[in-house]
């Protein structure tokens, strides 16, 4: 399958719009948003097929954790701690931070 996602200035001014339709894709994240389930948009947008949909939604989530990894300024081991320091504040043993 081609992208599901397409942009042309001739089409909503370049509004990112599912393929072969003049649906925006903003459209299934604001029904998402309010509650609604991707069968409701699918009902209120009939040219837009499921698997589209899906794909928008992937393509969505792997952007986002594609964002959440770590930089190469974030090594993991930057994230855990000191090495053979645990986390937290102790005094003589004690953990004072509760954790």
């Amino acid at each position: 399958m081609k992208g599901p996602i397409h942009s042309d200035p001739e089409i909503l001014s370049g509004t990112p719009v599912f393929v072969g339709t003049r649906v925006p894709v903003q459209s299934l994240f604001d029904y998402l948003e309010g509650g609604e389930t991707l069968d409701e948009f699918l009902r209120q947008f009939p040219s837009v097929r499921r698997e589209q949909a899906i794909a928008a939604i992937e393509l969505a989530r792997d952007s986002v954790l594609a964002g959440a990894r770590p930089t190469w300024r974030e090594s993991p081991s930057r994230l855990r701690g000191t090495p053979g320091r645990p986390r937290g504040r102790y005094r003589r043993g004690l953990r004072l931070d509760g954790g």
